[in-house]
């Protein structure tokens, strides 16, 4: 009977080291699917390539408002569609185009900073959700506001 037993786990196991060698063969086949799979998306994504992505407005008095173009061109090899820009706080309104962005072509996001109540340093980050890889990308505007006297 012990004979027996053993000779079922050591099948059992047996079996079990060989659906694991094909399952580990299966991942690999897939992972290696997956990677040609980026690579060929990569390749052939949109990319935003800026003048600048950050813009120190320098110091300005609180209650003023600071308005900034970031111009950018599509390097990549398909339309660029950005799906959204927002910014950290109601403070920073980003306009983005609504329309694909061509191959080579240009576009820009401006971006309006309005100071009222935000007295010292600023640094406010604009969020773009894009078609790109990766699919979002930061800017940042910044600067000081100067209280009231």
């Amino acid at each position: 009977m012990k004979k027996v037993f053993l000779s079922i786990m050591c099948l059992s196991l047996l079996a079990a080291c060989t659906n694991q060698n094909s399952t580990e063969a299966d991942h690999s086949t897939q992972s290696q699917e997956q990677t040609t799979v980026a690579t060929a998306d990569t390749a052939n994504a949109p990319a935003f390539k800026f003048e600048k992505e950050v813009y120190d407005f320098g110091e300005i008095k609180e209650g003023e408002k600071v308005t900034y173009d970031f111009k950018f061109k599509n390097i990549g090899n398909s339309p660029l569609i950005i799906s959204s820009a927002t910014a950290t706080c109601g403070c920073t309104i980003p306009e983005y185009p609504k329309e694909p962005v061509a191959p080579g072509a240009e576009g820009l996001i401006r971006v309006v900073f309005n100071s009222a109540g935000k007295a010292g340093m600023q640094n406010k980050i604009v969020s773009i959700t894009a078609n790109t890889v990766p699919s979002l990308t930061e800017l940042n505007i910044l600067g000081n506001v100067l209280a009231p006297n």
